[in-house]
């Protein structure tokens, strides 16, 4: 149901033709959205009253001009209440169409959600990282899949998405799907996405996420002790191909940077910072945010190893990188031969660099948000949350002061 609709004509002085008269206009707005129709009528525009929108006078040509305004003004109003009748809810651009007699055709919203998709995918390497683009492909194809188990539909009118659409797509992707919470509420965010570009369009009035609330909920992220580290540091593989996916997981665990911005490291990202000593100065893919990291003794000695590879020689890169689907199945063989009880993937490598190479060793949180490309420092703080022993130490000095 609409909140409000207004009518009112006016006159277009910036369509003036040759012979001196303007068009006139009828402006149909709804919930405060406009949409302009021609009235087909033309006037000298000293002729047109523009408090009282109408023609000025009582000559027998402003009294015919006067009256057809009304009866079109009436036509309005009954195309009006006649779409009301059949639908929830009347856009002016819906009106608009009922009498020009060209209805729009439904928007529905899978053609809707891909063309956001290719616009995306067009734009990846400019605005958007590759992840960008599999999430939101991932987001449609769980929307499509809940549509036909909810309408046994492939498609749904996007006028028909409200509050509870939202609150079953959420239980699906809970139930149906097994998604954890964190998970569900990413997809329902992509999601939000599209409804809120249809609603910028004026395909849609109101917004069925009104009332609709969930919260990331904060996870513990697993990182790697410094006994840990050791022991991958230390281990002899008898694989060379182990030992190489290890030293670049180190380097890692020493720089905090992710597996897309490793694999892609060259000679040049490294130069001299403001201490006179070698820095590391990029830009995360996922973010484009710059990051700019000293290299600790220990990861310079990690590229020196790799000078002379020949895969770094001909590519002008720092590592020879192997997939991350790879270098994630060697890093669980390497946990595996270290003892090392924990699910070990690449990323795990900046939690570590986060928490016990940084802060653990009193870096303040502000400086590793800095290295880690962090655009908000709440980030940073999931990881300052788990440090119990960092908690310990803090404690520590405040009970000798009360001694």
């Amino acid at each position: 149901m609409n909140r409000t609709f207004n009518l009112l004509f006016f006159v277009k002085k910036g369509k003036i033709r040759t012979n001196g008269t303007a068009p006139i206009y009828l402006r149909i707005t709804i919930d405060g959205k406009a949409a302009d129709i021609t009235a087909k009528r033309y006037i000298d525009p000293k002729k047109w009253d523009n408090k009282a929108h109408k023609a000025v006078g009582n000559s027998l040509e402003a009294k015919t001009l006067n009256s057809y305004l009304k009866t079109l003004e009436q036509k309005v109003y009954d195309s009006h209440y006649l779409m009301l009748k059949e639908e929830d809810l009347v856009t002016s651009e819906s009106l608009k169409s009922k009498l020009l007699g060209t209805d729009v055709s439904k928007r529905m919203l899978i053609p809707i959600f891909q063309d956001h998709n290719d616009k995306v995918e067009a734009l990846v390497g400019q605005d958007f990282a590759p992840g960008t683009l599999e999430r939101h492909k991932t987001s449609l194809k769980h929307t499509q899949e809940f549509i036909n188990w909810k309408y046994k539909m492939s498609d749904i009118d996007i006028t028909k998405i409200d509050h509870a659409f939202i609150m079953d797509y959420d239980f699906w992707l809970r139930s149906v799907r097994k998604c954890a919470n964190n998970t569900a509420v990413k997809y329902i965010k992509n999601f939000k996405k599209i409804i809120r570009l249809c609603m910028a369009n004026g395909w849609l009035s109101k917004d069925p996420f009104l009332g609709y609330k969930a919260k990331l909920k904060v996870v513990d992220r697993a990182y790697l002790t410094k006994e840990e580290i050791q022991t991958i540091s230390e281990k002899e593989f008898a694989s060379d191909r182990l030992r190489q996916v290890s030293d670049i997981f180190l380097f890692s665990c020493y720089t905090g940077l992710a597996y897309v911005d490793v694999k892609k490291l060259s000679r040049s990202h490294i130069n001299v910072g403001i201490d006179g000593d070698k820095w590391i100065f990029t830009n995360r893919q996922k973010t484009d945010t710059s990051t700019r990291v000293p290299l600790l003794p220990l990861a310079e000695r990690l590229i020196s190893k790799y000078d002379d590879h020949p895969e770094c020689v001909n590519k002008n890169i720092l590592f020879p990188v192997l997939s991350n689907q790879k270098m994630n199945s060697y890093l669980k063989e390497i946990a595996n031969i270290c003892g090392i009880n924990k699910e070990l993937t690449f990323h795990i490598a900046r939690h570590t660099f986060a928490t016990t190479v940084t802060l653990s060793n009193g870096v303040p949180i502000e400086t590793v948000s800095k290295m880690l490309g962090h655009t908000n420092i709440k980030t940073t703080q999931h990881y300052a949350k788990i440090l119990d022993k960092k908690v310990s130490e803090d404690m520590s000095i405040l009970k000798d002061q009360f001694k």
